[in-house]
């Protein structure tokens, strides 16, 4: 079953933004995109995850799972991310045990959503 990593393109992460420069979101989202895809993992843009003390930020969700938020991340973060993402993927609720998730999972949570239904 495909999840989906969304990240907010908008994120300005407390960062001053020159015109016509990218935001810390849209830097972080190209990056991600220069990796591949983990299997099972479906990489989504979207335009804010209100998060912006905590930016840039990130969520993780799939049908029947928590829903992570995740924040404070860089492009320098993506291997990271789509590591922890791809745990992520192979469990069936959507919770990797504490000691088996990637560092910035452990320690840049901003909310655990439990799953609808």
């Amino acid at each position: 079953m495909t999840v989906t990593l969304h990240v907010c393109i908008t994120c300005r992460a407390g960062e001053p933004v020159l015109d016509g420069e990218p935001v810390p979101g849209a830097r972080l989202m190209a990056e991600l995109l220069r990796h591949p895809d983990p299997p099972g993992v479906r990489i989504q843009p979207v335009e804010c995850l209100s998060a912006c003390n905590n930016g840039a930020a990130i969520a993780l969700s799939g049908p029947d799972r928590w829903t992570y938020v995740y924040g404070q991340m860089t492009e320098a973060d993506a291997p990271e991310i789509l590591t922890g993402a791809a745990a992520y993927a192979q469990t069936a609720d959507g919770i990797v045990p504490w000691r088996e998730r990637v560092t910035i999972f452990r320690k840049r949570s901003i909310a655990r959503i439990p799953p609808l239904g």
